[in-house]
């Protein structure tokens, strides 16, 4: 017997996220088709959470597709790259014009520029999507940021909308823009996540390291940090985890993790992408950087056996002056490493004419995802106010909390340094703040260095045109 076509909307690829997404979308009142390579998945969804709404299994892509209602929507929820390829490959056949695929993992925005191109010329809409939050965004409320065209959009709009996060009554969810903008944004995100999450474990290796306290100390540090401008998802979970006592040794769960970050790649497709447009991430670049480092355990064995142990005693006299000048400079580096990303996106709507409205980014970001944030409100508001503002930096609320940060900014990483204790992403953000600021950069040298080894030229202060010294000859300047 065939098919009946009631679903709104399909899944494939049933992992945790496709489930968790899956059973969202059930809640909130839509007829979801579900699928995946390994039936199993499929069986034991239903069984378990078949109670949660109305789902539509089927065994193979053809019946899944079949179950769908026209247009069709489906989802794609596998891993990134030849994976996803496969999935689509198999899935376009099945599909007819006006159809949509939308593609919700972590994928490469070059990726998905390339797919929905392929697909628009078979007639068929791809939707590269980012959605953020993890697991538990997935189920109960994520960021979502849906690229593709707005055709594809009325339909996947008011689902996506209804499951994001909700804060203050606007859904984390909007249309991005075309082609490759959502998982760009997404690509964004994740950067600048990994600038917090560098920045947040150099905080708390200062004031283990100058305090001399217990991981769960910190972790009352960070809770009253939470409770002002520093509010955060991540400060939150900070907290959470330095609290935590591992239950086997009775110690420090994060004394028992190994100390070696790894990352899955968005980091390092962020650092990429804005060498390509000619962006200074420097915190985010610094971030991915410093999680490289952390895994070179031979390279740091080897340094450690030649040099020493990193760090040098050091003790904090006035306690709480240190504790608020860590505040202090790792607000003004959170603020350094999101001013950055969005500098980022406005590059990258730019270079691919999609559009995209920073102010609607932030908006996304206040819920569900991994860097939502208190201040994110303010971000919205500042670009909302001037569209066409220079940097983050320079808004009003921005500038006034960097400005109070510096001399606390400068003592925490001279200190640092003295002490022998690593932190590239305050140290990096600070420089970018003064070097952004300075009347006059050493970058006037690097020129001369340029002409001089390569004829490259420069241009001159006082007057219009590029110029070259005949530093071989009789040193005189002709026009370039």
């Amino acid at each position: 017997m065939a098919q009946q076509a009631t679903a709104q909307i399909g899944v494939t690829g049933l992992a945790v996220m496709g489930r968790n997404l899956a059973r969202n979308l059930a809640r909130n009142g839509f007829t979801v088709a579900v699928h995946n390579r390994s039936p199993e998945r499929t069986r034991s969804l239903v069984a378990e959470h078949g109670d949660e709404g109305a789902f539509v299994p089927s065994e193979s892509l053809a019946d899944f597709v079949a179950s769908l209602e026209r247009p069709r929507a489906v989802i794609v929820m596998v891993k990134a790259g030849a994976p996803t390829d496969a999935v689509i490959d198999e899935l376009v056949p099945l599909l007819e014009e006006g159809d949509i695929v939308v593609d919700a993992g972590n994928a490469h925005f070059a990726d998905t520029r390339r797919r929905e191109e392929a697909l628009r010329e078979r007639g068929l809409h791809f939707v590269g999507t980012g959605v953020s939050g993890g697991e538990e965004g997935a189920l109960l409320g994520p960021s979502i940021m849906p690229g593709g065209s707005a055709e594809s959009y009325a339909k996947l709009g008011p689902m996506f909308e209804k499951i994001a996060a909700q804060v203050d009554g606007t859904p984390c969810c909007r249309h991005v823009g075309p082609d490759g903008a959502g998982h760009f944004v997404k690509m964004v995100h994740n950067g600048i996540e990994y600038a917090d999450m560098q920045l947040i474990a150099e905080a708390y290796d200062l004031l283990r390291a100058g305090l001399s306290a217990t991981p769960a100390e910190i972790a009352e540090i960070f809770r009253e940090w939470n409770a002002g401008e520093l509010g955060s998802f991540l400060i939150e979970i900070t907290a959470d985890v330095l609290a935590h006592t591992d239950a086997a040794t009775g110690r420090a769960f994060v004394d028992i993790v190994l100390d070696q970050a790894e990352q899955k790649g968005t980091g390092r497709w962020t650092v990429q992408s804005a060498l390509d447009l000619g962006i200074p991430i420097t915190g985010i670049a610094e971030a991915t950087f410093a999680r490289s480092l952390s895994g070179h355990a031979n390279q740091r064995e080897a340094a450690r056996r030649a040099f020493g142990d990193a760090g040098e005693k050091w003790q904090v006299e006035d306690r709480e002056t240190f504790v608020e000048d860590v505040r202090r400079a790792l607000l003004a580096s959170k603020i350094v490493a999101y001013a950055q990303g969005f500098d980022h996106i406005r590059a990258g709507s730019r270079e691919y004419d999609w559009n995209i409205d920073l102010g609607g980014t932030a908006t996304i970001w206040r819920g569900g995802c991994i860097i939502r944030a208190r201040f994110l409100d303010r971000i919205r508001e500042a670009y909302d106010e001037q569209p066409e503002l220079p940097t983050l930096l320079v808004a009003p609320y921005f500038a006034d909390a960097v400005s109070d940060g510096v001399p606390s900014w400068r003592r925490v990483v001279a200190d640092a340094a003295r002490a022998g204790v690593p932190t590239p992403a305050f140290s990096s953000s600070l420089a970018y703040f003064d070097a952004l600021r300075a009347q006059r950069l050493p970058a006037a040298l690097i020129q001369g260095l340029r002409d001089n080894f390569g004829a490259h030229t420069y241009r001159r202060v006082d007057r219009e045109g590029t110029f070259h010294t005949l530093w071989s000859g009789d040193r005189s300047e002709v026009a370039g």
